[in-house]
């Protein structure tokens, strides 16, 4: 171990020290962490618990953007290279769109950007809103690119599906591929989706200017050349999508990863299989290999014609420049895992659910798992947001046993988790609280400054109204710390 250790060392360019020992889940530990849970739980109930006050927990800071009807975001969080966080708080009603926010961290100071629905020009056509950007910034000559959606829907078996406009209102018009120019302060629309549906995933080749995306419902896979203001509608890649019943429905990957390199294109689909589109062609294929797929026992078993999970796809994933590696979670179980695409081999590297989920051996509150997953700016520690039960008189609070969409079943405390890539060091530094003792929830976003502060998109309570906003808070190795 220590020869493989003193290896991947090497691959890290001025590696910092480690400064947390890993995390030793020793008798001890297990009863320290259900005494501390019992005490917590006398100050709840299984209906709503009341807030938790922190207590060598991690107390995260609360900004108020000014938007009133913001509603949950998933990705949408990204640092540039001016040092500012964008960000974009969306909605779910028909008519007000999403905005989009820079926060300067030398002044504390938040600026509204714009409004998607303007961004794309679509003022004054009275159409439904674009309410929504599903993805994060990929900067690029002093842009950042990024894309719209969706965030008015129709509940129809308990299932999100294309908002249906109210009387006097257009139909959605599909999502937009967007340019914002950080110096200009203005936004140049590169153009729509196909077939007028929203843009649930991006990503970008910034080496060659080619954007790829995967549409919802139906899970139609694009690229696009910025270069060359072109269009290549590759088709869909797994059944109808989300747009599917019974046993056509196929929940659709949310993260895309570019390997820069060769320009290949690397995202899941609902069996577990690993698709790949390699620079210039037209057509997917699959990554072969000895088990190179999801299909884990560890992760689970899964129905995939079945809503309410992300079946074997990884939630989120990215690729590491230094190793030429994928690196992704996979959703529901929170396993850590690892692609080697050159040797055509997957890895199962570290269970990174908090310890608290660990110790009750179940899967998180939120059906689809989260995305707060990154690599930090050092390129070897890891950083995920996920969840960890909330026990109440000794007994964990569950949530609703099943459902059709992505959503939290119950409520469920907020962890912070690294993960050292050349020591396989794993860490839970404990449950972010508000300074009032709330917690955070509804968090499927994360971003890292290179100081160390971890930003996060969440649900704040105050004054009785609930909405979504901006929160920072210290991450472990923060400068100055």
């Amino acid at each position: 171990m220590k020869d493989v250790a003193s290896a991947m060392n090497s691959v890290y360019r001025n590696p910092r020290k480690v400064k947390k020992a890993v995390t030793i889940l020793s008798t001890a530990v297990v009863l320290c962490l259900l005494a501390a849970g019992c005490r917590q739980a006398a100050r709840q109930s299984d209906e709503a618990a009341p807030p938790a006050r922190p207590g060598g927990n991690i107390v995260a800071k609360v900004y108020d953007s000014g938007f009133e009807h913001s509603h949950d975001t998933y990705n949408g969080l990204s640092t540039a290279s001016d040092g500012k966080v964008y960000y974009v708080l969306c909605s779910q009603l028909m008519d007000v769109a999403g905005q989009m926010y820079a926060f300067d961290p030398r002044t504390e100071k938040i600026e509204h950007l714009g409004d998607l629905t303007e961004a794309c020009g679509e003022k004054d056509l009275k159409a439904v809103a674009q309410g929504k950007s599903h993805v994060n910034f990929v900067e690029l000559d002093g842009k950042l690119y990024f894309a719209t959606h969706l965030g008015y829907y129709s509940i129809i078996d308990d299932m999100e599906k294309t908002g249906i406009p109210a009387e006097g209102f257009n139909p959605y018009r599909g999502g937009h591929l967007l340019a914002y120019d950080m110096k200009n302060r203005t936004f140049e629309d590169l153009g729509t989706a196909p077939n007028g549906e929203g843009i649930l995933t991006m990503n970008m080749d910034t080496s060659r200017r080619l954007i790829y995306g995967l549409t919802w419902p139906t899970g139609i896979l694009f690229r696009y050349d910025a270069a060359r203001k072109k269009m290549d509608v590759i088709g869909p890649v797994n059944g109808k999508g989300e747009d599917g019943a019974g046993p056509d429905f196929r929940v659709i990957c949310r993260s895309i990863v570019i390997n820069p390199e060769d320009g290949a294109a690397y995202f899941t689909i609902a069996e577990g299989d690993i698709l790949r589109l390699k620079l210039g062609e037209t057509a997917v294929e699959k990554v072969e290999g000895d088990d190179v797929n999801l299909r884990k026992d560890y992760f689970g078993r899964y129905e995939v014609s079945t809503a309410g999970s992300m079946a074997y796809n990884w939630r989120q994933a990215f690729w590491h420049p230094l190793e030429k590696r994928i690196y992704g979670v996979h959703g529901n179980s929170g396993y850590l895992f690892r692609i080697d695409p050159a040797a055509s081999r997957l890895e199962v590297l570290e269970r990174l659910t908090s310890v608290p989920s660990k110790l009750s051996g179940m899967f998180d509150q939120f059906s689809y798992g989260y995305l707060g997953f990154t690599l930090g700016p050092d390129h070897r520690t890891i950083y995920y947001l996920t969840g960890g039960p909330i026990y109440v008189d000794g007994k964990r609070v569950l949530g609703k046993s099943s459902t059709a969409k992505g959503e939290a079943k119950g409520l469920e405390d907020l962890h912070l988790i690294t993960y050292d890539i050349p020591t396989g060091r794993y860490e839970d530094h404990g449950a972010v609280f508000f300074p009032d003792g709330q917690r955070p929830l509804y968090v499927n976003s994360i971003a890292v400054g290179n100081d160390g502060t971890v930003y996060t998109l969440g649900r704040i309570t105050e004054n009785g109204r609930t909405r979504t906003d901006l929160i920072s808070f210290p991450g472990p190795f923060k400068k100055g710390n």
